[in-house]
């Protein structure tokens, strides 16, 4: 199945939208038809009135940690025994949804599960997808299980991808206890499919063990990518995993998809034993493609960020022997 992207939408102006969503911040989820209603009424094309739904529920609902732990050891525990994990998780459900209803908060399945049923509401298709999701401070093994839960929308016959959790805010545990700031970051709304690919892998339905396919083992290799990378959006192209052994004096290219007309400040972060400098790679660009051609003259183990106007992008680690 193709996705589609944000930029179909480039002459839309969503402040409207998100002006709705900011109104009705105190509005009660236990009337879901009247809260979408409320959003979406005043609204003339579907994609506004999908906006004022994701804004909505990414600025509105906390991420409750606590609970993506437990559940996440749960899935670990009942790995290889999916009706015992099934029956504990339909014994839970009860809990899980008397917390998001009544103190808004829940984890990543919740997020999905609200934008799907206020889609739905709203006459819209949307399911939820589960599967892997990557983060810069949660990195995947072969083993590991699925983890996350996220969208796709029917929007104009076409389909998009989309990740209220994510767009909700970052959550921080200093010693041992999580803290979730709400800082809603646009991103991941009808994210560019290329790059949601690189942190998002779907699961088969039917079949949710067999995945060790080439595709997912590619997956968990890949670099790691920042959130930043959606606002342009910027795509590592090249190379395509995240650990690389080269010989001193060779040279690694790394290569970015980028849009048309980007004009941002491209920078190598070179950074060997926890001391970090500026790289000096040649860049050269051809048509949507910028090349950073770096060398690699004393040996040592090196993380190379990649950094737009001062965000960081991707990550990778060479290795010079």
């Amino acid at each position: 199945m193709s996705f589609a992207q944000r930029a179909d939408f480039q002459e839309i102006d969503f402040t409207k939208a998100d002006s709705i969503a900011h109104y009705y911040k105190d509005l009660s989820l236990k009337n879901l038809p009247v809260l979408t209603h409320k959003l979406t009424a005043a609204l003339e094309t579907d994609v506004e009135k999908f906006r004022a739904i994701y804004t909505w529920v990414s600025s509105n609902i906390t991420n409750d940690y606590a609970s993506y732990v437990k559940i996440s050891n749960k899935r670990k525990r009942f790995a290889k025994d999916r009706q015992a994990f099934l029956n504990w998780n339909t014994s839970i459900t009860p809990k899980v949804f008397k917390n998001l209803l009544e103190h808004r908060k829940t984890a990543c399945t919740g997020y999905a599960y609200m934008i799907k049923e206020m889609a739905n509401l709203a006459g819209f298709n949307c399911k939820i997808i589960n599967g892997y999701g990557r983060t810069p401070t949660l990195l995947l093994k072969e083993d590991s299980t699925p983890n996350h839960s996220w969208n796709k929308v029917q929007i104009n016959n076409n389909w998009y991808v989309c990740d209220a959790t994510w767009s909700a805010g970052e959550t921080t545990v200093v010693n041992g206890t999580p803290f979730f700031q709400a800082n809603y970051f646009d991103g991941y709304f009808l994210a560019n499919p290329e790059l949601f690919a690189k942190n998002h892998f779907p699961i088969n339905k039917e079949n949710k063990q067999e995945l060790k396919t080439d595709a997912f083992k590619a997956y968990v290799a890949g670099p790691v990518i920042y959130k930043e990378a959606f606002l342009a959006p910027i795509i590592p192209i090249a190379p395509p995993v995240m650990h690389h052994t080269i010989q001193k004096g060779a040279c690694v290219t790394f290569t970015l998809q980028v849009p048309n007309q980007f004009n941002g400040d491209l920078e190598l972060l070179l950074n060997k034993g926890g001391s970090q400098k500026n790289g000096s790679p040649i860049v050269t660009k051809k048509k949507n493609k910028i090349n950073l051609e770096q060398n690699f003259k004393k040996k040592g183990l090196y993380d190379v960020h990649i950094t737009v106007d001062k965000q960081l992008v991707a990550t990778y680690v060479i290795k010079v022997k």
